[in-house]
C-alpha cells in the first residue's frame, strides 16, 4: 500500500501528501519502511516562523505564501497549533486561517496538532518534513503554536528561522532568555503600524549588536504590517538571503545532526510513557525508603 502512496506524493498529489502524513501521524503498518524509501534528493527549503501568540504570525505566514506562489514557488505550509484535550486533533483549522490558499495547486497547507509535545511541534515533524520534500515543494513553511522559551526545538529543524513580535514586547525582549534570541536568523516587528515600533527596532537592534549568538553576520530586524502586506516582498528577499547563507556545511551537518539526535531519542523513549510512569511511581513512593533518584534509574 505504501509503495502506491509514495509514488503518487512524489507526483506532486497533494491527497496522497495528506494521507500519508495522516499515515505517519498513526503509525500504520509499513510507515517506517516508507519513510526508509524517501529520496535524498529533494531539498525544499525549511523556513520556521515562531513568537508569541498574538503576534501575526499566521497573518505574515499567508502574505508570504501570497509572495512566493507570485514567484511561481510551490510551497508547503505546516501550522502547529494546541491540541485538543478531548481527542488531540488540532484546536485551530488551516481554512480559517488562510482561506484564501488551502484549493490552490501550488499551496499545501496541513494543520498538526502538538499532541502534549512541549516543545511546540508536532512528534512527527521531522516525518512529516521528509514526506512534504519529497512531494516537490520549493519551501516548506512551519508556523508553531507560539508556547515560548522551548520553541527553540524549531532551530533543529528551519533552515532558516523568523521569530515574530510586535511593538509592545519590548518588556518581553528585556527578560528573554538567550535560547530565543540566538535562533533568530530574522527577527520580524509586526504591526509595526502601532505606537513606539520604531524606538523597539532600535532597541532591539542594540541588544543584538555584538551578540550574534551562533550566527556569524549581523541578525536582520525588519518591520511589517502583515494585515496590509506592507514590508512582505523584502521579508521574502530576506529569507532567500538568509537561505542561500545557511546553505554552508557547516550548518547543514549541525541540523542533520540535531535530526538524528531527535529521531533516536524519540526511539529510545517509545516503550516509555508519562502513564506508565505514573503508575509505577504510585506504588513504589508508598515503600520506605524510596528515593526518586534510584527509581529513575530503573528506567534507563
Amino acid at each position: 500500500m505504501w509503495q502506491q502512496l509514495l509514488r503518487q506524493l512524489q507526483q506532486g498529489d497533494h491527497k496522497a501528501l495528506a494521507r500519508a502524513i495522516s499515515y505517519v501521524e498513526n503509525e500504520q503498518e509499513g510507515y517506517a519502511e516508507m519513510l526508509a524509501a524517501l529520496p535524498s534528493d529533494k531539498d525544499a527549503k525549511i523556513v520556521g516562523i515562531t513568537g508569541p501568540p498574538g503576534a501575526g504570525k499566521s497573518t505574515l505566514v499567508d502574505g508570504l505564501i501570497e509572495e512566493m506562489v507570485q514567484h511561481e514557488k510551490k510551497v508547503a505550509v505546516l501550522c502547529v497549533d494546541p491540541s485538543s484535550p478531548f481527542n488531540l486533533g488540532a484546536v485551530l483549522g488551516d481554512r480559517i486561517r488562510m482561506s484564501n490558499w488551502y484549493t490552490h495547486p501550488n499551496v499545501f497547507i496541513r494543520s498538526l496538532a502538538t499532541r502534549g509535545s512541549l516543545g511546540g511541534l508536532h512528534p512527527k515533524i521531522l516525518e512529516i518534513t521528509e514526506l512534504v520534500k519529497a512531494a516537490g515543494f520549493d519551501y516548506l513553511i512551519i508556523e508553531t503554536v507560539g508556547v515560548g522559551q522551548s520553541e527553540v526545538e524549531i532551530s533543529g529543524l528551519a533552515d532558516a528561522t523568523i521569530v515574530v513580535l510586535v511593538p509592545e514586547a519590548g518588556d518581553e525582549v528585556q527578560t528573554m532568555k538567550a535560547g530565543l534570541m540566538e535562533i533568530a536568523d530574522i527577527f520580524v516587528i509586526n504591526k509595526s503600524d502601532r505606537p513606539d515600533a520604531d524606538l523597539f527596532s532600535r532597541n532591539l537592534k542594540l541588544m543584538l549588536a555584538g551578540a550574534f549568538g551562533n550566527h556569524k553576520t549581523e541578525v536582520p530586524v525588519l518591520k511589517t504590517i502583515a494585515s496590509q502586506a506592507s514590508g512582505l516582498q523584502e521579508l521574502y528577499t530576506t529569507v532567500n538571503n538568509v537561505l542561500q547563507q545557511a546553505q554552508t556545511s557547516e550548518r547543514r551537518y549541525w541540523l542533520q545532526a540535531e535530526k538524528v539526535y531527535y529521531l533516536v531519542q524519540k526511539e529510545r523513549m517509545k516503550n516509555l510513557s508519562k502513564d506508565l510512569i505514573l503508575e509505577n511511581i504510585t506504588k513504589e513512593s508508598q515503600k520506605p525508603g524510596f528515593n526518586l533518584y534510584k527509581f529513575a534509574a530503573t528506567f534507563v
